[in-house]
């Protein structure tokens, strides 16, 4: 999935001095050696193997003194390539539940010849790393691991019971999903308090400055219905009012001229009001009276030009896919589109079905939910026991920064693990660049220095929550 902090550059506009370059230190460079070993494992659907990026990753954790049975690798005979593995660093409370930090290791496809460097091939270049996954979400992978191999180097014994669990299937809707079938058929193996994730973390301007921090907070859950008309059709010599084409057309219009109400949570009505206070534009003034009043049209109408604003406020539904009529000179017998939505929490998958039907009015367009069915789990609480060491490390790493919760528009791994009572949030650290740093796209990097200090962050981090449950 594409960073939802890559979104919040445009509410995000705290500014912060940039931290200097200084030469890596000896344990950043092992560090960036198994990065760049993660990075360089193929874990494409098409022709890698997620499994053997995992045994790789265990194999360095067994180095490190890990004993067998504290070393989970897991596969199907369906999915021999889209294993996963799961890593647990006892806690020395018996009472303390444990923390589990999750990552996906499948990347997007990447094709040789329309990048400039090999994507798998971890090249440091001009300050960034570049590879496919260096952004999504190996340099979170990496960090996991090598916090655990910290952990053992250093005698580290922690209260609380620390877990990793290492991921296939994020990237591809419908393949195999290793965080679902943990959650399905190992639920003991990642039994956590809560977890940490992807989809949180910084953005700045692209230049060295870190502007602001975030922590997601919930996400919408992902859907995709089919729409079909049909009819027996005939000479197009004679045309008759019912065509199939006409009848879903005007199902689609009325879908495209349709908002869905605006809803806020307790984590979308705090992100606009501090994202709207730090903006202090037309576009912040209004994301504050939002907050206080969501039934403010006028504050609506100018969030409403910001589409991540406005996708932010609601369950959003638009038309992806069009198909239909079998011959140029026959009247069509079925025409069918792909709708996909994005639906707020708190609503299932069935109510929104129901309302797309609802809205078109037509018994003769079928609205059918597409598989695979996500969960819709609720969106996890804003405890400060999970939020106030993000800020305390934040107030260290980026004085004057402050962490703002917000929730995706898009969907993670999260959905899989709120649905069995694990909360999940994406965490601060690292930072990405305005344009997104060509996570899913060509040339995907990381700078280098949001990959060092943030993996100091994360540290930390974990450390904050595993010494003091």
């Amino acid at each position: 999935m594409r960073k939802a902090t890559a979104l919040l550059a445009s509410a995000l506009l705290m500014a912060t001095p940039g931290l200097a370059q200084e030469a890596p230190r000896p344990d950043q460079l092992a560090f960036r050696d198994l990065y760049k070993e993660l990075v360089e494992t193929n874990t494409t659907l098409s022709s890698g193997s997620c499994t053997l990026a995992a045994e790789r990753m265990a194999a360095r954790l067994k180095a490190a003194g890990f004993a067998d049975d504290q070393l989970t690798l897991f596969s199907t005979p369906e999915h021999p390539k889209e294993g996963g593995l799961v890593a647990v660093y006892p806690g020395t409370s018996k009472r303390a539940k444990p923390i589990l930090l999750i990552a996906h290791i499948d990347v997007v496809e990447a094709k040789r010849e329309d990048w400039e460097r090999d994507p798998f091939t971890m090249v440091e270049e001009n300050g960034y790393f570049y590879g496919r996954g260096t952004a999504d979400d190996k340099a979170q992978a990496a960090v996991w691991i090598d916090t655990l191999i910290r952990f053992k180097q250093e005698g580290y014994k922690p209260k609380r019971t620390v877990k990793v669990a290492l991921t296939c299937g994020e990237e591809t809707n419908g393949a195999f999903n290793g965080a679902e079938w943990l959650a399905a058929n190992k639920r003991d193996l990642i039994d956590a308090e809560f977890a940490l994730n992807e989809g949180g973390g910084g953005d700045s301007d692209g230049k060295g400055k870190v502007l602001g921090q975030s922590v997601q907070v919930g996400e919408k859950t992902f859907a995709n219905f089919r729409l079909e008309t049909r009819n027996p059709g005939g000479h197009s010599s004679a045309p008759v009012p019912a065509n199939a084409i006409y009848e879903l057309s005007a199902a689609l219009s009325k879908i495209a001229a349709y908002d869905f109400p605006l809803e806020m949570t307790d984590t979308t009505r705090r992100f606009f009001a501090e994202a709207g206070a730090a903006r202090g534009d037309e576009t912040g003034r209004a994301m504050v009276a939002l907050a206080k009043d969501p039934t403010d049209k006028a504050a609506e109408a100018i969030v409403n030009k910001d589409v991540f604003l406005h996708s932010n406020l609601r369950t959003t539904c638009v038309a992806t896919l069009l198909d239909g009529g079998h011959a140029a000179n026959a009247l069509p017998q079925r025409a069918g589109a792909n709708v996909n939505c994005r639906i707020f929490p708190g609503h299932s998958i069935e109510s929104i079905r129901d309302e797309l039907a609802t809205l078109i009015g037509d018994p003769g367009v079928t609205v059918t939910q597409l598989p695979p069915k996500r969960p819709a789990p609720p969106a996890p609480p804003l405890d400060p026991k999970v939020i106030g060491p993000m800020q305390t490390l934040v107030d260290k790493y980026w004085p004057g920064l402050k962490v703002v919760p917000a929730m995706a528009n898009g969907y993670t791994d999260a959905t899989f693990l709120g649905a069995v009572g694990i909360p999940t949030y994406g965490i601060p650290g690292m930072w990405g660049d305005p344009d997104g740093n060509g996570a899913h796209g060509l040339n995907e990097r990381m700078e280098v220095r949001s990959v060092y200090v943030g993996r100091d962050y994360m540290y930390d981090l974990v450390k904050a929550y595993a010494g003091k449950p």
